[in-house]
């Protein structure tokens, strides 16, 4: 497990440039002068006796934005969140119950553009000692974890595409056993795994 965070701290202290939804799709012109709001989403992962485990939420099928999908713990940054940082262990603490002093930080990934024009930081912590997640019944419908190994091996990413507005969009998933893990959160971890591997 020191192994796991240490080549964690290693792959978050290399360069590395920000990611987008647009990523795979080049063709795409995004409006100039566009206003993106801050947004900090938690990255945990809980350090267990037998393999690391990364912590993420399925949204709530009655969500306006996102339903159903695949997601890290976070959210918009408030006016009173002093950084990103703090708003991913505010949002994680409502979402999943998590106690925000019980993740430690180990630093940041590069911040990722997404296609609700959200500037989104993703925090990256370790959670060394367990806990009971709690749902968040309007926002979440389930709490579960992925081996972090599944997600930090690049040969499990797939590139998907479906129609969206009139056009083609790729974009990257990581499947897991029922889980569908696509998109903005799929396109994160792909960066991380990126790092991990170098």
């Amino acid at each position: 497990m020191p192994d796991t965070i240490s080549d964690l701290i290693a792959a978050l202290n290399r360069a590395g440039d920000r990611s987008s939804d647009f990523d795979l799709n080049p063709q795409v012109v995004v409006p100039a002068g566009r206003k993106l709001r801050p947004a900090g989403v938690l990255v945990p992962v809980l350090m267990t006796e037998r393999t690391p485990q990364l912590i993420l939420t399925k949204r709530s099928s009655a969500l306006k934005h996102h339903p159903g999908q695949i997601a890290f713990p976070g959210g918009k940054q408030d006016e009173g969140d002093r950084n990103v940082a703090e708003t991913a262990l505010r949002e994680a603490q409502e979402e999943i119950g998590l106690p925000p002093d019980l993740p430690r930080i180990l630093g940041h990934l590069p911040t990722h553009e997404t296609v609700t024009s959200f500037s989104m930081t993703p925090v990256v912590a370790v959670v060394e000692h367990p806990f009971d997640p709690v749902p968040e019944p309007g926002e979440v419908e389930e709490v579960f974890s992925v081996p972090l190994e599944h997600v930090l091996n690049p040969a499990n990413y797939i590139v998907e595409s479906r129609r969206w507005r009139g056009e083609r969009r790729y974009y990257y998933t990581v499947p897991y056993g029922p889980y569908y893990i696509w998109g903005a959160t799929a396109r994160i971890l792909r960066g991380l795994a990126a790092r991990v591997s170098e």
